[in-house]
């Protein structure tokens, strides 16, 4: 049987990288998918919004709790699963969390066991074009900043290293010049990118990103990559790093963001009241104002109103959009959650234990995710009641 060909969507936290998936899923009539969600914490809300029309043509598997940069046990027994089932498959698609920089997963696909069922196809950084433009991924200007900055700008860094395609999204409101400043960007901070495809409308063309053959020749060669003694890319070997192989690269990536510094958090905060849309947006935008929040995703019910409001942020920038009918979970046997009944944080570490709870039981009308630098869990459900009026826990 030949090999399943993998794409990682990678990109930094709230670059888009589900919407993206939702709206390639969408536009492919034929191929069956495999898609492995990736959740820092502990309540996965991103494969809720892949597309429910196609259910026969797409499997969704979930790791939650860690970083799939890891590689670890739960990563490879999803793919496991999924090389089980690779008749039913022609493609698989891997999204990572935001905070994943993810070189030990494409060194863990060119090496035993996955290499024989699976080949890497190519790696994919979506890149939240205004964010990068503004100057908030900037190496020095964060160095200036706060310690959430210089941290996210560190972790977008490793994700361009690792980018075989960059993908500006977002990008609607901006200008050619724009568009030309940012390619300008990504190219100078990572020059070994194949591609950068602008996403107009947040959508891709699937021929430009599936079914590229970019790591073929990789797969073939021993993993510690082939470069000059200078560190430039012969052709054909992919992204060497600088002469580094890719599993040193992974693990390097691992130590520095990770274990270094564990300043990443991830919280779920619940409701048992509905919600005000006006005055949730504006209760988050708030909160984000004064905390190092820097992505907030979830979803909560409206007074007096069906349906429910599906909460989108990135830093300042909130959206609620209401959804009817409401979202109803779709889980799959090899979701890798671990319960814990008293501790939902969720911080960069492999092994940490944490609550899995289902978007939407009948003592929760709200539930958020909250991602950020340092944040403080009892100052974010404080201020979160004092605005909107309601308790959060």
């Amino acid at each position: 049987m030949p090999k399943l060909p993998v794409t990682i969507f990678t990109g930094f936290l709230g670059a888009g990288k589900t919407t993206l998936l939702a709206s390639l899923l969408a536009s492919e009539h034929e191929q069956h998918f495999a898609i492995v969600v990736n959740e820092f914490g502990a309540v996965s809300v991103d494969d809720l919004l892949l597309p429910t029309h196609r259910p026969h043509a797409l499997t969704v598997f979930k790791v939650l709790n860690s970083l799939i940069a890891y590689a670890g046990d739960d990563f490879l027994d999803t793919m496991h699963a999924i090389r089980d089932a690779a008749q039913h498959f022609d493609h698989v698609l891997i999204e990572t969390s935001g905070l994943a920089v993810p070189t030990a997963v494409i060194d863990a696909l060119q090496r035993p066991p996955l290499q024989d069922h699976f080949v890497h196809d190519a790696t994919l950084t979506v890149v939240d074009t205004p964010l990068l433009l503004a100057g908030l991924y900037d190496t020095d200007s964060a160095a200036r900043g706060t310690p959430s900055h210089t941290a996210a700008a560190a972790v977008f860094q490793q994700q361009l290293q690792c980018a075989d395609v960059v993908v500006l999204n977002k990008i609607d409101q901006c200008s050619e010049d724009d568009l030309l400043r940012a390619e300008t960007a990504i190219r100078t901070r990572a020059s070994a990118i194949r591609f950068v495809e602008p996403a107009w409308q947040a959508r891709l063309d699937a021929r430009l990103v599936l079914g590229l053959h970019l790591n073929e020749s990789r797969a073939q060669v021993p993993s510690t990559g082939l470069s000059t003694p200078g560190g430039a890319h012969l052709p054909g070997d992919g992204h060497s790093h600088s002469g580094l192989s890719m599993h040193e690269h992974g693990l390097l990536t691992h130590e520095h963001l990770h274990e270094e510094d564990p300043g990443w958090l991830s919280f779920v905060l619940r409701s048992p009241m509905a919600q005000v849309p006006e005055t949730l947006q504006q209760a988050l935008g708030l909160i984000a104002e004064q905390a190092p929040v820097l992505r907030v995703k979830g979803f909560a019910h409206i007074r007096d109103r069906a349906g429910h409001l599906v909460v989108q942020g990135v830093r300042t920038r909130i959206t609620c959009t209401l959804e009817t009918p409401a979202p109803t979970p779709h889980h799959h046997p090899h979701d890798h959650a671990h319960d814990h009944p008293h501790d939902d944080h969720a911080h960069a570490h492999p092994h940490d234990d944490h609550t899995h709870a289902h978007p939407h039981t009948p003592a929760t009308m709200a539930e958020l995710v909250f991602i950020g630098y340092h944040l403080n869990r009892a100052m974010v459900a404080t201020a979160l009641g004092v605005h909107t009026g309601t308790p959060w826990s």
